[in-house]
This record gives C-alpha cells, sequence and structure tokens, in this order.
C-alpha cells in the first residue's frame, strides 16, 4: 500500500524560502561604480585646434592600415600566428572561456548518481531483512536466530542539492568569473598592442641599419679617393706624410663602422625571427627609410576618451570590477545559507528487488539553513580584507589612467619635437655635403688645405647618421602614440 506523502518538509522548505527571499531586496548589495578620475580636457603639447576636430578613434585605425609595408605587414601577420606569448595569451583566453562557462551555471542544482553495494556483518536474534524485502520469507526459509549476518545493501538512486542565492552570493561570484574573463580578454589585447609595436620598431631599426651602411659605405669609398690624391701630392713633395695617416685615418672611421653594421644586421634579425616566432634567418626588406609611411595621427585628433580603448585601463578597470564582485562574495559569506537536499531512488538486500516497486523505493527531502556563528572572526577578516583590496584596485585604475596619460603626452612631444629636429638635421647635412664639394675643389686647386677636407667629410659623415637616427626616432614615436591610444590590437 502507498503511503501518503508527508509534507512537512515541503512546508518547511516553502517557509524558509519565502521568508528569506523577502530579505533578499534588503540584502546589503556591492554595486560597482566606476571611479571619478580629475583629467583634462586635452593632453599637454597638443593644440587646441587639434583637440576640438571630429575625430576618428585611433584606436579603430587597423594595423594594416597605419603600417603601410607590405614586408612589415607580412612580419605582424608571422608574428600574431606564431609568437609564443601570444600563443599563451589565446589559451589563457581558452581557460577563462570555460571558467565563465562554468560560472554562468552555478545558480543550478548539482545533480549526482549513485549506484552500489554495502557488505556488513551485525548479531541478530531475529533477522528479517529490511523493509524494502524479506529475504527468508521469500525463499521459504525460517529466519534464524541470535546469529552473526553477513548482508549487502545495494543502493541507486538520484540526490540533488541546490544553494538559493538569497543575498546574491552567486550572483557576485558570476560577476567576478565575467570580469575575470573580460580582463583576459584586454590582456590579449594588451600583448598583440606590444608585440605589434616590438616587431614594427625592431623593423624600422632595420632599415636605419641598412640606411647607416649605405652612408659608411659612401663615406669610405669618397675618403679612399681623397687618400689617393693626398699621396700623389706626397709623392710631388707638396704635402708631408702627416697629411696621409690623418687622411687614412678617417678613411678607417668609416671603414669601421661596415663590420659593425653588418652584426647588428644580423642580430636584429635574429630578434625580429624570434618575435615571429622563427629560427634566425634573413628579414626581407624592399624601402628604404626615407620611404617608410605612418598613418597621420596627429590631424585625427587625440581626445581624453580614447584612453577607454587602452587594453591596460580596460585591464585595470575589470580588475577593479572583479575585486568589487569579491566584496559582495565576502559579504554575503557572512549570512545565512539556504541549501535544498532531494533524494530518491532505490535500496533492496538483492538487485533483483529494485524493481520491487513501491517497497524498493525511497526518498528524502531536507531544507538546511547554515547560518556562521563563532568561526575566529574568519569571514568579518576576508570581508574587510576584501574591501581594501577594492581600495587598492582603485588606486592601481587611477595609477593606469594616469600612466596613460603621460605616455600619450611623451609620445605627442617626442613626435613634434622631432620634425623639428629632422627638419634641422636635413639642413645640416645639405650644408655639410655642399661643404665636402667645395673642400675638394679649392684642394685640388690648391686653396684648401688636407685638414679642411677631412674636417668637410666627418662633419658630412656625422650629419647624415644623425639625420637617419631622428627619421628612425619619428616612426617610432609614432608607433609609440598610436600604441599609447589604444590602437593595434585590431
Amino acid at each position: 500500500m502507498i503511503k501518503k506523502r508527508n509534507t512537512s518538509h515541503l512546508t518547511l522548505v516553502f517557509l524558509l524560502g519565502t521568508g528569506l527571499t523577502l530579505f533578499q531586496a534588503c540584502a546589503p548589495q556591492s554595486n560597482y561604480k566606476i571611479p571619478t578620475i580629475d583629467l583634462p580636457e586635452t593632453y599637454r603639447g597638443q593644440s587646441d585646434s587639434i583637440a576640438t576636430q571630429d575625430s576618428l578613434s585611433i584606436s579603430a585605425i587597423k594595423w594594416r592600415d597605419f603600417f603601410q609595408d607590405e614586408q612589415l605587414t607580412s612580419l605582424i601577420d608571422k608574428g600574431l600566428a606564431h609568437n609564443f606569448d601570444m600563443q599563451n595569451a589565446i589559451k589563457n583566453l581558452e581557460i577563462a572561456t570555460q571558467q565563465t562557462k562554468q560560472a554562468k551555471l552555478e545558480w543550478l542544482p548539482s545533480l549526482d548518481l549513485e549506484a552500489g553495494s554495502v557488505a556488513y556483518q551485525y548479531r541478530s536474534e531475529n533477522y528479517y531483512g529490511t523493509p524494502s524485502t524479506n529475504y527468508y520469507k521469500n525463499k521459504g526459509k525460517e529466519a534464524p536466530t541470535n546469529m552473526y549476518v553477513n548482508s549487502a545493501q545495494y543502493t541507486s538512486g538520484l540526490s540533488l542539492s541546490w544553494e538559493l542565492d538569497i543575498w546574491g552570493k552567486i550572483k557576485s561570484q558570476t560577476a567576478e568569473q565575467l570580469a575575470r574573463f573580460l580582463q583576459t580578454a584586454e590582456a590579449k589585447k594588451a600583448v598583440q598592442t606590444e608585440l605589434i609595436a616590438k616587431i614594427a620598431e625592431g623593423y624600422y631599426n632595420l632599415l636605419l641599419l641598412d640606411a647607416q651602411m649605405e652612408v659608411a659605405q659612401t663615406n669610405y669609398e669618397l675618403t679612399k679617393n681623397t687618400l689617393k690624391i693626398v699621396e700623389l701630392q706626397r709623392d710631388a713633395g707638396q704635402i708631408t706624410s702627416l697629411a696621409i695617416t690623418q687622411t687614412k685615418n678617417q678613411m678607417l672611421v668609416a671603414k669601421a663602422l661596415i663590420p659593425s653594421l653588418k652584426q647588428q644586421i644580423a642580430i636584429q634579425e635574429n630578434a625580429l625571427s624570434l618575435l615571429t616566432g622563427q629560427l634566425p634567418t634573413m628579414i626581407l626588406r624592399e624601402v628604404k627609410l626615407a620611404e617608410v609611411k605612418q598613418e597621420e595621427l596627429g590631424s585625427t585628433g587625440l581626445p581624453l576618451a580614447l584612453l577607454q580603448y587602452r587594453p591596460d585601463v580596460q585591464m585595470a578597470e575589470f580588475e577593479l570590477k572583479a575585486k568589487n564582485a569579491a566584496v559582495g562574495v565576502a559579504q554575503t559569506a557572512r549570512y545565512p545559507s539556504l541549501t535544498i537536499n532531494l533524494e530518491g531512488g532505490v535500496n533492496s538486500m538483492l538487485g533483483e528487488n529494485w524493481f520491487n516497486i513501491p517497497g524498493s523505493l525511497f526518498g528524502s527531502l531536507i531544507g538546511k539553513v547554515a547560518n556562521p556563528i563563532f568561526n575566529k572572526r574568519k569571514l568579518k577578516t576576508a570581508f574587510e580584507v576584501a574591501k581594501i583590496e577594492r581600495t587598492k584596485s582603485e588606486i592601481d585604475f587611477q595609477k593606469t589612467v594616469y600612466t596613460a596619460v603621460t605616455e600619450v603626452t611623451d609620445a605627442l612631444i617626442n613626435l613634434k619635437t622631432s620634425e623639428e629636429q629632422i627638419e634641422i638635421a636635413d639642413e645640416q647635412v645639405t650644408t655639410s655635403r655642399l661643404g665636402v664639394k667645395q673642400s675638394n675643389l679649392l684642394f685640388n686647386s690648391g686653396y684648401a688645405t688636407y685638414i679642411e677636407v677631412i674636417n668637410a667629410q666627418k662633419n658630412m659623415l656625422d650629419n647624415e647618421l644623425n639625420l637617419n637616427k631622428l627619421k628612425l626616432n619619428k616612426l617610432q614615436y609614432g608607433v609609440q602614440l598610436y600604441k599609447s591610444l589604444g590602437g593595434g590590437w585590431q
């Protein structure tokens, strides 16, 4: 006969659930609020005319559009596909994705299946089996008395456990995991931005070394020709051997640059190969340093709002959101928790009697309220520490924003001054080349000494090398500005 269902458990759970749910609206919540940071309307060194222009977000400029060199974009493609740090960043994002999927299901109940048997021995004067079966009676035998009984209990059933999110603890845990996931996604962007900047800077440095090699070889040939003329004049008795020594020394200065530059070129190629996930190899380049073009950033406008696209700023904010959610978790851990446990299945001395329904059925429904009373201040300490950690994250967030503003400001100043320096250096190169031409004419005509020729050639060598370095600086400052404004991750 089927027994009448006992509804006392259900009534208890309902009353507890209803009562605690009423407190949910009153439960303390740790709502996120972005910190207020006092920032200027423009960057230092930025003209008002640029600041007020309608601007395209620099972070929206794709790196393929910013870098307009096919060899460089090919290197970047290789780097994004094979760079080891980039591959790890992708794997970290995959891990965070799996953890986020799991966190989204925390509010669901847990369901477990159990099946097995338990062997035991006990003393019994009269053994009649279990509530679900009577072993000896079924076998037509008389039950023994006053004996040790060896038996086994066969059990199979489902158990369900469900913690109700009364105070929003699970909600806070999910919010924390989501913030961690988004932080990991921004970390991947940061790795990509840094990688692209390093590849571009390394490639531009390689072009600089090529340009310096060209200058060194040109000056070497020039001084070598000057040395021949000086030797002829020495043979004619017009000058002393000191002139040959000094002229040869100037020639060797230019000549010594060549093997040094070859060494630097090979090392830079190896560094670029490693960045792109390759073994050391030659790097193809078809353009010269002076021919490189970049997207002009100064004309796009640079509002401070663009800092929100920087991966490191986004990471700092998501860290703050995660720490804020952790405060909610620590806060709700101090309040009562309501758990509903439901079990049901079959239980029998013999596996074949599992299907002796309803005799083999069992079930239970338990509603449990757990409330911490005294635990050596652990929960309060965890809560207070969580609040302090949140405050630290606010400080780190402000520091990250200020650092971003500083980096943009530095890049703007460097870019602006580099243009002025290039203009002056270009004039110096033009003047020094004219000086070499004039000194050679005067020397051949007897109106200038070899010392004047040597000095003119030395000045031209120094000025050409300096001009190339300034051109490299301008390209790298452009990369730094693009990166500092959040560009390069798409």
